[in-house]
């Protein structure tokens, strides 16, 4: 039982209630969530691939596509050469596992420390509405590495991006169930404006945001 689980367990026995949630209330509260009618939305009468590219580019990702997983490497060589970035990554691991031989690029499957340039992900879903990216934190799909590096290069497959962000929550609890610790939206490269109105890209988070999408997966 985590630490969350523990204390919302604290709060229902002190109110008279069981320990744990029963499947009847979580159906119950599944069902309210479901029936709940969604607010007014602007209009969606655009293409999901050429709006999340748009968005991507507007928000100041760079942004590249390929065909499937197995080219990403190649794409990936290609972006650090360009942007003459160092040629050691940390990744994930299911990206990590992908040939590498050939790129000339060592790849670590760990999640980043603070000494790490640059971090290579996946992605849960992409938003198309707003360019953005969500990221769901587990065993294998560090958050560190999307957030710790100077440059964070995020693979997203064509068939996981989704208009809107109703549509991405909507999928997430039909795909996931119960939330892990964190979830990450990225929107381009960290920025803030508080010190004097003037605009400090990298502050909080990755300077650079490369997003290669594969368009057959």
């Amino acid at each position: 039982m985590s630490a969350r689980d523990r204390i919302l367990s604290r709060i229902r026995a002190a109110r008279g209630g069981a320990s744990a949630i029963t499947e009847i209330e979580r159906a119950r509260v599944d069902s309210t969530i479901r029936a709940h009618a969604l607010g007014e939305r602007p209009a969606t009468n655009w293409e999901v691939l050429p709006r999340f590219r748009e968005l991507c580019i507007r928000m100041a990702s760079t942004y590249d596509e390929v065909a499937t997983q197995a080219d990403v490497p190649e794409a990936v060589a290609r972006y650090l050469r360009e942007k003459s970035l160092p040629l050691q990554a940390v990744a994930w691991p299911s990206i990590a596992k992908l040939d590498w031989t050939a790129t000339g690029i060592t790849v670590e499957g760990r999640p980043a420390r603070g000494d790490d340039l640059v971090g290579i992900t996946g992605t849960h879903l992409g938003v198309a509405e707003t360019g953005t990216l969500m990221l769901l934190s587990g065993n294998e799909t560090y958050a560190a590495t999307s957030l710790l590096p100077e440059t964070h290069i995020a693979i997203v497959p064509a068939s996981r991006i989704v208009a809107t962000m109703e549509d991405a929550w909507a999928r997430t609890r039909d795909e996931i169930g119960e939330l892990p610790r964190a979830v990450n939206f990225v929107s381009g490269p960290s920025r803030t404006a508080d010190i004097e109105g003037i605009l400090q890209i990298g502050a909080h988070g990755p300077f650079r945001v490369h997003v290669i999408v594969t368009t057959a997966e």
